[in-house]
């Protein structure tokens, strides 16, 4: 194992009603002046936005909306938050919705700490953040877990660009949890939700560097119930139970845990599907579902070891000794599931059709946001990476 450092101050108030403690909640972190950022007009329509405004009005708080986040946010739509919530004084924000709406509220925080600065330099990785404005969220998806964790991801729209920034200095002050918000979802938001929340796992999950047998029971054991789980909601979507599991899996899934004592996990499979997501626009989790198998199989036999043991102790593979039959075993078992969940194994079920030049500038473009490379269960160059979309396609 490796040495690590576990850092979740997120404050969690999980289950039925909890909604209605958002007010005291915000009034805790001594706010004058809040924003209400959001993605569609859902929320709005549910009654939850409104119930958060009552709730602020009682108490004496100022609040202004801002809706329109969309998959893969834009940073568009980051600066028109920015400059709204300078124009008001806000100096907290509050995220109703899901991952999305999460990573632009953080970058929408980022901003308002440093107005000197464009806040895409954080993406762009040309200087750090020296400071963010705090902020809490209530989840509508259980799928990015970035309620709890220090990641936000942002699409440059004009560029094609998706780029990710990780900094604890944005990790959500509380996050409101009541799963009963999630049961209207599309079954297919549900199951990329699903999709990402194993991927975050996982990616920590197969890598070269430092093991724990904690950390590794703690992942094989939130995988296994994620995809128990995920099945129960396909066919009974208002399942609360399993709507909690997934939820809490979510949180748990992106906060650090299932990475303490390793080299921080693999990653590429996120960074190859940012690519997609951002030339493509499709949804995140699909899409890693779509990129994982011809990347497990590309990079196995750097990794064998831990595609042995994820086949028999996540996809229940009788383990016969032979390494490469076994691991080979636990990705044809990965791809079954995802079938049978509606998840796509490949780009064309996914329904997008890149071309081989599409191919070299996701892999240039890749490249180029990794500084030369990525990986851990295999250190990708470009021509790793052209060769994994292509066995994708």
């Amino acid at each position: 194992m490796l040495n690590f450092v576990y850092y979740t101050p997120t404050k969690v108030v999980f289950g039925k009603g909890s909604e209605k403690e958002t007010g005291k909640l915000i009034k805790e972190q001594g706010a004058k002046s809040v924003l209400i950022h959001y993605g569609s007009e859902r929320v709005v329509k549910s009654g939850l936005i409104p119930e958060v405004e009552r709730q602020l009005d009682e108490l004496g708080i100022r609040h202004v909306k801002l809706g329109g986040v969309v998959a893969n946010p834009h940073l568009g739509k980051v600066r028109e938050g920015i400059e709204l919530a300078k124009k008001n004084d806000v100096d907290f924000v509050l995220a109703v919705g899901g991952g999305s709406v999460i990573d632009s509220c953080k970058a929408i925080c980022y901003g308002l700490a440093d107005p000197d600065h464009d806040v895409w330099e954080l993406f762009a990785h040309t200087r750090p953040a020296k400071a963010c404005f705090p902020l809490g969220s209530i989840l509508t998806i259980a799928a990015a877990g970035s309620e709890m964790s220090n990641s936000c991801v942002i699409t440059n729209e004009l560029t094609g660009e998706k780029r990710a920034y990780d900094d604890n200095l944005a990790r959500p002050r509380f996050a409101v949890m009541n799963p009963e918000f999630t049961t209207t979802l599309p079954d297919y938001q549900t199951q990329s939700g699903c999709a990402d929340i194993m991927m975050h796992t996982m990616e920590r999950y197969f890598n070269n560097g430092g093991y724990m047998e904690i950390t590794d029971a703690l992942a094989e054991g939130l995988l296994r119930t994620v995809m128990k789980n995920a099945e129960i909601l396909h066919k009974d979507p208002k399942n609360y139970e399993a709507r909690a599991e997934v939820m809490w899996a979510s949180s748990l899934a992106h906060n650090g845990l299932t990475g303490c004592g390793s080299d921080g996990g693999d990653w590429s499979v996120h960074l190859l599907e940012h690519e997609m997501g951002g030339m493509f626009n499709v949804t995140h989790g699909a899409g890693l579902a779509a990129i994982w198998s011809s990347w497990a199989r590309y990079v196995m036999n750097d990794c064998l070891d831990r595609f042995v043991k994820y086949a028999v102790n996540v996809m229940g593979v009788e383990d016969s000794g032979d390494k490469q039959q076994v691991a080979l075993e636990g990705i044809h078992k990965m791809e079954e599931f995802y079938h049978r969940i509606a998840m796509p194994i490949n780009m064309r079920e996914l329904g997008i059709e890149p071309t081989d030049r599409q191919i070299e500038e996701m892999a240039d473009s890749c490249l180029r946001a990794t500084g030369g490379g990525c990986g851990s269960a295999r250190r990708l160059n470009r021509d790793d990476m052209i060769t994994i979309y292509r066995k994708a396609r």
